[in-house]
């Protein structure tokens, strides 16, 4: 089968198209043919091994790969059709369109993917399209994961920072469909985008830092790697939620004191990926309460231009690649 490969760490050229042996499912395991990958920020660094959230660099590295990447192909959420299954799978069948995410086995920028029969894999939203569906499990499980976590009770107020990227973006339209006024912070040429997706307001952070508005808010999603922790936990009301998808060693020190001494809850848990959280997202795309949102489709011979084009920071939506 064909697939984007990497045998080295480096920028976005060590991607390449190469003939790799299509995988074989075991007795528990599904075949699928992928039809589209996400390029995420996690499989930028993965190839480069540079990451924003520093204390994860040498556990991530020993289970990657200390000299040289132990899987050549990269990818962790998808969209595609089951090819075959094996013979004690019981939840899919020839056929299925499915979408989902392989986690750390990667591989979705593969023509063929094998998953366990149990992995956060289900049914393609009916109303999207492979490049679409692709789009959703990053974003909306992660999302999903911490709003769940907040609570939100309808007319609370909540600030997302962060909230033009694959997971901030899902924040907004899941805080709106709980019932949320929700106020976006990101780069002004995002502004559109996330009011499209139901924000109510929004701060340019290159006009000014949002701590500096002197808001109040019930809950704050932050998905900025280097923001103010100090300043963030300050615009919370009495009894807030503060909660961190991209936290720095500090914050995961902190968010224990602040957590025990104060009235604040800070939650900076990673988001399990699982099938029944996958088939919430599903109901929720096919009753209109979120959509994805597709910033660039790119094929796989041009994996790297697609890798590129996430570490801008420029793009309006999930950039996807195409098998």
């Amino acid at each position: 089968m064909k697939a984007v490969t990497y045998t080295r760490y480096g920028g976005p050229d060590v991607l390449q198209v190469a003939d790799v042996p299509t995988p074989a499912p075991g007795d528990r395991d599904v075949l699928v043919r992928v039809r589209a990958a996400e390029a995420t920020k996690s499989d930028c660094e993965f190839r480069s091994f540079r990451s924003s959230v520093k204390w994860t660099w040498l556990p991530l590295r020993i289970a990657v790969g200390v000299v040289r990447p132990r899987r050549r192909v990269l990818g962790m959420y998808f969209a595609g059709e089951v090819v075959s299954v094996g013979g004690r799978v019981t939840r899919f069948a020839p056929g299925d369109q499915v979408y989902g995410c392989t986690g750390l086995r990667l591989g979705a920028y593969g023509e063929y993917v094998v998953l366990p029969e149990g992995a956060a894999v289900g049914p393609k939203p009916r109303t999207m399209t492979f490049a679409e569906a692709a789009a959703v499990p990053l974003g909306g499980l992660n999302a999903l994961h911490f709003l769940r976590r907040a609570g939100i009770e309808p007319g609370e107020q909540v600030l997302i920072n962060g909230a033009g990227g694959s997971i901030g973006a899902h924040a907004v339209q899941i805080a709106r469909s709980m019932g949320a006024r929700v106020t976006a912070v990101d780069h002004g040429s995002k502004e559109e985008l996330v009011r499209r997706l139901g924000a109510t307001d929004f701060v340019d952070y290159t006009a000014g830092a949002v701590t500096a508005t002197g808001r109040r808010f019930d809950v704050i999603f932050d998905m900025v790697a280097g923001s103010s922790y100090r300043g963030l936990v300050g615009m919370l009301r009495p009894g807030g939620r503060y909660l961190h998808g991209n936290p720095r060693l500090s914050v995961l020190l902190r968010s224990v004191l602040t957590t025990r001494f104060t009235d604040k809850t800070v939650t900076v848990a990673f988001a399990p990926e699982t099938s029944d959280a996958l088939a919430t997202l599903t109901e929720m795309a096919e009753a209109g309460e979120i959509r994805s949102i597709v910033d660039r489709v790119y094929p796989m011979t041009e994996a790297a231009e697609a890798h590129r084009r996430v570490e801008t920071e420029q793009r309006l939506g999930a950039v996807v690649i195409t098998t």
